[in-house]
């Protein structure tokens, strides 16, 4: 049986126990360095927190180690992942190599790795990884491969949320402007940058259009297929969003693998435990989105690209209908309120406004919105209800468990079993010494009523079992008593199961051992390598060039499998249009600067260089 993860992000504290509460299996966060977000680090006691309360539920904690270090970082890394060790951290996502001969937790090769076909996916295996986080890019026949051919490695794939256009950790375009790396956690998202495309004539084919910027992926009607590909964790972007963003996305993927655990009870179940509740109704139209794709999923799609808007567009909730003055109504079923964010395309750009006061359908903006007509499409990326109902305690999870009560010759004795979507867990038995009283009236009704009150423990008695010619008077005492000493040790068994699983996977990889690369992964350009300290050198050989970060590079600085000619229609290996420009192009920014395009169509690729 194949266990299924679904792996939520976390920014904070917070933002981790909601993800756990809306059914996430797993959570990743960063530490206070060496993420790949550098603006959201946590200290290692709120880390022990999050772990703590995920591993009441066996579920699971990682950390983002997955920045390249310097060499004078090497000493406060080697103590971050030995403090992270002790605080029961359950694995770290790295991508700099210095970190294998430092760690003694199981290693998941973060995407900065560039995980992106069977070779790199066997040599990551190779060197001691338990999984390969793969790239975005991939398609399901890929995914498939990787899985076939490496079986023993865990993949992990992406399923919703932003899109990086570049390859992960090959993308230097942030470090060449602006000195600020991706590979050091400091993205300055220069592709949501607006770019004009140039011929090698010096004509504008689009003028000042995101042509960089990508959809989000949803994944969400997909992941049977994912599973059946190979994939066991599906993991949600997000580490700098809200926690009305991890509460709203976590929870509509949980209920997603719930009905596939459900319609598949044989072949696979969720890794931890317990049952979500929620005051809402999950719905991703209603979360920070660009407009939705599934990227590579099936192929390359004409449709990935957000070449409009960088930001949230939301849901489409009508077609003004009506203007007058001062308002407009809409024509369509959705309800509004008001401080809705609305917002409408006007030619090639996205407006957007507040609606100050509503009434039934009809809108009244703080100011009239230029470029709004009759017949536009409107769409709301902000909605206050929705909103409110997420602001408040909006999901409560519990471990289901059966409750057995039997007599035996000196007493009675209660027998626990924790119930997984799938499968009964090993049962836990109590017994207590006790006179057996014969009962002067049936004594079901109220022993069940008082075994199943758990109150504020994270169980819920979902059956209580007891025989039917059961004739036994036990008082109220004594039947809070049983129920109190079965809790603590149904908690108490399932941390020994956590410590021993736990010890298990850091015996495992303290056993590691860490030498230099005979063969590593063939890249075309050698910075690619990402060598910024003196063990990453070793690991992979003195003749290995230094990261960009450090020297610089003449290879591209951007490899995308995003395509523009593609996604304008002009792609002559597919059929498309004829081209009405001068090759080379280039991208050019607002203030001059350019970048040229090569299009690689022997591997479907596009790649970004800076202009000398």
């Amino acid at each position: 049986m194949t266990a299924l993860e679904l792996l939520a992000p976390a920014k904070n504290l917070a933002c981790g126990i909601a993800a756990i509460d809306h059914g996430a299996d797993a959570v990743y966060i960063g530490a206070s360095r060496f993420g790949a977000r550098a603006a959201v680090g946590n200290s290692v006691d709120d880390i022990r927190q999050l772990c703590d309360y995920a591993h009441r539920f066996c579920a699971k904690v990682y950390v983002t180690v997955n920045t390249i270090v310097y060499d004078e970082e090497l000493d406060a890394t080697r103590q971050l992942l030995s403090e992270l060790r002790e605080a029961g951290v359950d694995a770290v996502l790295v991508q700099d190599m210095a970190v294998l001969s430092m760690c003694q937790l199981p290693l998941h090769a973060s995407t900065q790795t560039d995980n992106r076909g069977v070779e790199k996916v066997r040599w990551l295996r190779e060197q001691g990884f338990v999984r390969a986080v793969l790239a975005r890019e991939l398609s399901l026949e890929e995914i498939a491969t990787i899985h076939r051919e490496v079986p023993d490695m865990e993949l992990e794939v992406f399923v919703h949320g932003a899109l990086c256009v570049s390859y992960s950790g090959i993308c230097y375009a942030s470090q060449h402007c602006f000195r600020r790396s991706a590979n050091r956690g400091a993205c300055a998202q220069f592709c949501r940058m607006p770019f004009s495309l140039v011929d090698a004539e010096g004509r504008e084919v689009e003028h000042d259009r995101y042509l960089l910027s990508l959809k989000d992926l949803n994944q969400s009607d997909h992941l049977l297929e994912l599973a059946e590909a190979g994939a066991t964790s599906f993991k949600i972007e997000g580490r700098l969003k809200d926690i009305s963003y991890v509460k709203n996305v976590t929870a509509a993927y949980s209920q997603q693998l719930n009905r596939i655990v459900s319609r598949y009870p044989d072949k696979y179940c969720r890794s931890s435990l317990g049952v979500c509740s929620y005051t809402f109704t999950p719905d991703l139209r209603k979360t920070f989105n660009r407009g939705y794709t599934t990227y590579f999923l099936h192929g390359r799609q004409p449709d990935i690209a957000s070449f409009d808007t960088p930001k949230a567009v939301g849901e489409f909730v009508g077609t003004v209908k009506e203007l007058r003055a001062d308002s407009f109504n809409v024509a369509g079923v959705s309800s509004f309120a008001n401080g809705d964010g609305l917002c409408f395309y006007h030619g090639h750009q996205l407006e957007g406004f507040r609606a100050n006061r509503v009434v039934g359908n009809r809108i009244y903006p703080y100011r009239m919105p230029q470029g709004l007509k009759a017949g536009v499409r409107l769409y709301r990326n902000s909605d206050q209800e929705f909103e409110r109902l997420l602001a408040k305690p909006s999901a409560e999870r519990r471990i289901p468990i059966r409750i057995s009560l039997q007599a035996i010759a000196d007493g009675f004795q209660l027998t626990a079993v924790i119930l997984s979507q799938s499968s009964a867990l090993a049962p836990l038995t109590v017994r207590f010494a006790a006179e057996h009283q014969e009962a002067q009236k049936p004594p079901r009704e109220n022993i069940i009523r008082q075994l199943s009150k758990l109150g504020d423990t994270i169980y819920v008695c979902s059956e209580v079992e007891i025989p039917d010619d059961f004739n036994y008077f036990i008082p109220n005492s004594l039947l809070s008593e049983m129920r109190r000493s079965l809790t603590e040790q149904l908690q108490e068994s399932r941390k020994q199961i956590q410590k021993l699983v736990s010890a298990e996977a850091q015996e495992k990889s303290a056993d590691r051992q860490v030498t230099a690369v005979d063969a590593p992964p063939a890249y075309p350009y050698p910075y690619l390598y990402n060598i910024a300290n003196r063990l990453s050198q070793a690991f992979y050989g003195a003749d290995r060039q230094s990261a960009y970060e450090l020297k610089g590079g003449a290879g591209p600085i951007m490899q995308c499998r995003h395509c523009i000619r593609y996604s304008l229609g002009y792609c002559v290996k597919r059929g498309g249009k004829r081209p009405v420009w001068n090759e080379p192009l280039s991208l050019r920014l607002g203030d001059g600067r350019s970048f040229r395009l090569e299009f690689d169509c022997k591997n479907c690729q596009m790649n970004v260089f800076a202009s000398e």
